[in-house]
């Protein structure tokens, strides 16, 4: 048995938005491949890129599997340099 039940409604309270600036100037493309690998390491439930500022990215994930200094890693990892600015 041991299996654990997972209550989804926990999960969605531990959910945190953050902003973060990316310094690199990049193109559609490039900034769709960065969500789309962002929302491929578990915990990380969307990121999405402003619509008018393209330097500045949201990403929501959960607090309990990842902290701010991971989601930023991750998006260092992929030869980028960016901020936090803080929370939504």
């Amino acid at each position: 048995m041991g299996a654990v039940a997972l209550n989804i409604h926990s999960e969605q309270a531990h959910d945190i938005e953050i902003v973060m600036h990316v310094d690199e100037t990049m193109v559609e493309e490039q900034r769709n491949d960065l969500a789309r690998s962002l929302e491929d390491y578990p915990g990380i439930n969307s990121c999405v890129f402003c619509n008018k500022r393209f330097h500045l990215m949201l990403v929501n994930y959960n607090r309990n599997r990842l902290t701010s200094q991971d989601v930023l890693g991750k998006v260092m990892a992929q030869h980028y340099h960016a901020e936090l600015i803080g929370p939504v």
